[in-house]
């Protein structure tokens, strides 16, 4: 592999000269630029970027770390964020957690010590807050939370308001005529899901729907299969909901698999709501309605708010609450009680009509 003076000889300047052209630190003439560029093809050398940034105290590159990068809502993030990050000259270096605190611990350290500027998190969520607030006072890292708070001041936050889009779903199912709504949650104590569950308890308790909720609370962990195995479980119970709202839509894909298997047809025997609305929403059998969360201002306020930090252009921590949407789709509708007293009775047969209608059928019967 080529190296700085290899680039040097080649073009016959110092090594400085060269330094200062990759770096842009100082003015070279044009011809002494030229040759060094075209030593620089020509070798095919590339410069060492952790030099370059023990010199400068900058990488140009940033960390992130997410829960789950099987689950489209985090891919849909990821691609928002690591295209702001390169229209705004840096790279994104990302690391999956798979739920679990260790690894997080593991990979935060792993970023550290690649030395990059700024950092944006989506927790795990796994009840370990404590250590990983002390693991990110201790980087002194500028730090970004997404999704999923924890109790640190220090640190930026950018998320959906839960609880509003949990009331949201539950108040268009009772303004459907819905009364026995369950709930499929996610995994006990992540946040976002206990906040979209404690939407769904009020708006049934502002609808005076569940005296009891907790006897409609299933639990799917956030993936599809939970959810197909909580809906199987609904459907399983004596006294079957009308509809069901479910706490992210990859368990909601996998509820509306379990109804069709059990023969449950959605939206006329079961209405059905998801959570974030992501891409493949939209392509269910029947599509689904969700609540979607502004994922493009959350990606692209996340990489913002954490170059300003960067940049330092602001010290104090910052927290964005952004609303979020419900998007009505083909996956509910009224209840059937609803449907039963919309229905226009019959009107009654005038007798010259009904006596048209005899004659055309003795026509009809007397026809060869």
């Amino acid at each position: 592999m080529a190296t700085i003076k290899d680039v040097a000889l080649r073009a016959g300047v110092s090594v400085t000269t060269v330094s200062h052209v990759v770096n842009d630190t100082r003015h070279v003439s044009a011809k002494g630029r030229e040759r060094v560029e075209e030593a620089i093809r020509e070798l095919g050398y590339v410069p060492n970027a952790m030099a370059r940034s023990l010199k400068s105290n900058t990488t140009s590159t940033l960390g992130m770390l997410i829960p789950n990068s099987s689950n489209p809502y985090f891919a849909e993030i990821v691609r928002i964020v690591e295209d702001r990050c390169f229209g705004a000259g840096y790279t994104l270096v990302l690391c999956n957690t798979d739920d679990e605190p260790h690894r997080q611990s593991v990979y935060l350290q792993v970023l550290a010590e690649r030395r990059i500027d700024g950092l944006i998190v989506v927790s795990t969520g796994a009840g370990d807050d404590d250590s990983l607030v002390t693991q990110l006072h201790g980087l002194r890292i500028p730090t970004v939370l997404v999704d999923r708070e924890i109790a640190d001041p220090a640190c930026d936050l950018v998320e959906t308001a839960h609880m509003q889009g949990g009331l949201l779903a539950v108040r268009h199912l009772l303004s459907l005529g819905h009364k026995r709504i369950a709930c499929i949650g996610g995994p006990v104590g992540v946040m976002p899901s206990e906040q979209r569950i404690e939407g769904w308890r009020m708006a049934l308790a502002e609808g005076g729907a569940a005296p009891n909720a907790d006897a409609l609370l299933w639990r799917g962990g956030f993936t599809s299969q939970g959810g197909y195995e909580a809906m199987h479980a609904i459907l399983r119970t004596e006294q079957a909901p009308s509809a069901v709202f479910v706490c992210n839509d990859l368990m909601a894909i996998g509820a509306l698999r379990a109804a069709h298997e059990s023969g449950v047809h959605v939206p006329d025997d079961l209405s059905i709501v998801g959570f974030d609305d992501i891409e493949l929403s939209a392509y269910t059998s029947p599509p689904l309605t969700t609540v979607a969360q502004p994922k493009e201002r959350i990606g692209a306020l996340a990489v913002d708010m954490l170059l300003e930090r960067v940049g330092g252009k602001r010290r104090d921590a910052r927290k964005v609450v952004l609303q979020p949407e419900l998007r009505v789709r083909a996956s509910t509708a009224r209840h059937a009680s609803f449907r039963e007293a919309a229905a226009p009775s019959a009107p009654s047969s005038s007798p010259s009509s009904s006596s048209a209608s005899s004659s055309q059928e003795n026509r009809k019967s007397r026809a060869p």
